[in-house]
């Protein structure tokens, strides 16, 4: 482990790994995976309750007084000398390369939200031209669609192309694979603890729900989606795969992520005025087939989790605990920090051209997109987002 891998004790990221005798739940430190739960039995903690399981959804249940204790407890004993040798009812390290990482936590409810004022803009100009690039309610509400929570795979997982209903500009509708296969570079707000029906979570109350962070690609197919989404938005187009990173990263390890949200040039709504330091400076990195495409700088997003929160509770619906909460494609207002294949190549119709010679205006099969991100920690220091990846397989 490096003095700065991003992988340190002002981290912990919790994830669920297997290294052969079932799943259970750990937290990653530098190039190992610490068995959270033999590490609070070598202790005798309570905690062992929340600890020793196989999911993070225990302490997803629980208060963020709770989440506060577990991290207390988890920083206090790695960091303490000699915690290597603890007696322990079985091992407590293991290379992260040599375990099987899986979902970590089951996904409840899943939103995908379009607050990236950057991508909107990109899309309304690709899409409509001629037209005004953002709708008239963008800027007053972040928008959002419901997604489909039983396709959300953790990273590692083969992404299937998807079969689905397209139609050209001069002809029928036709059913088949994607032609227009494309990625979407996202941040996920992993939600603990329940909010009731009736009981809207203020956003200044948001970080009580805030579990943690996750980065997330949002598989789309653009051709489906065109054909489909007038009048009711995505459907098919979207909901055959949604990538997460096996890792959770705290909420409370980016406090020294966050920062101020974009300068709002139309007045909010009461609802939805947010503290000035709801943004989080995270620096993402899109790779295909292992070179870089994108970075695409997520302080730029409109809308902050704790708007998105507190809009998709202001009409009363209710949150339980593995919620899953994402800020939609991230774009920065360069070319080269663009979240997505369709504003990278403008729609299809200029074509990247990557090191080995070969072109994409989309995805081929057997291509691999991986998305990183890195934030600022204390003193100097950095946290780590766990990678997300996927490789495109042929349609069946």
């Amino acid at each position: 482990m490096t003095t700065d891998d991003g992988w340190g004790l002002d981290n912990l990221p919790y994830g669920v790994f297997d290294s052969g005798d079932g799943r259970r739940l750990g937290v990653a430190l530098g190039d190992e995976v610490i068995d959270v739960g033999a590490l609070a039995a070598a202790h005798g903690s309570a905690l062992v309750d929340v600890l020793d399981v196989p999911s993070l959804d225990p302490l997803l249940a629980g208060s963020p007084a709770l989440w506060h204790r577990v991290r207390e407890a988890l920083t206090g004993w790695l960091g303490s000398p000699g915690w290597r040798t603890a007696r322990s009812p079985r091992p407590l390290r293991h290379r992260r390369d040599a375990v099987t990482m899986h979902l970590p936590f089951t996904v409840g409810d899943y939103v995908d939200f379009y607050a990236s004022e950057h991508h909107a803009a990109n899309v309304g100009r690709i899409l409509r031209p001629g037209s005004p690039p953002l709708a008239p309610n963008w800027k007053h509400l972040p928008v959002a669609y419901h997604g489909r929570a039983g396709s959300v795979v953790v990273s590692g997982t083969p992404v299937r192309r998807p079969n689905g209903q397209r139609r050209s500009d001069d002809g029928p509708p036709t059913f088949g694979p994607t032609e227009r296969l494309d990625i979407e570079a996202e941040v996920g707000f992993v939600v603990g603890g329940h909010s009731g029906l009736g009981e809207p979570i203020p956003v200044g109350e948001a970080a009580d729900h805030l579990f943690g962070v996750v980065l997330v690609n949002d598989w789309s197919a653009r051709d489906v989606q065109a054909w489909e989404y007038v009048p009711l938005g995505p459907f098919l187009g979207k909901s055959f795969a949604t990538s997460i990173s096996a890792w959770v990263v705290p909420w409370a390890a980016l406090e020294h992520a966050r920062v101020a949200p974009p300068p709002r040039d139309v007045p909010l709504l009461p609802h939805l005025v947010d503290p000035g330091d709801a943004a989080l400076d995270l620096a993402l990195e899109v790779r295909l087939n292992g070179h870089v495409i994108s970075r695409p700088p997520f302080r730029t997003t409109y809308w902050t989790a704790a708007q998105q929160l507190a809009h998709l509770t202001s009409n009363g619906a209710p949150t339980r605990p593995g919620d899953l909460v994402a800020s939609g494609t991230v774009s920065g207002p360069g070319r080269d920090e663009y979240g997505s294949l369709l504003e990278l190549s403008w729609g299809g119709r200029e074509p990247l051209t990557l090191p080995d010679g070969s072109r994409r205006s989309f995805l081929a099969d057997g291509d691999e997109v991986t998305i990183t991100a890195r934030a600022p920690g204390p003193g100097g220091r950095t946290i780590a987002l766990g990678p997300v990846t996927g490789v495109v397989t042929p349609a069946g």
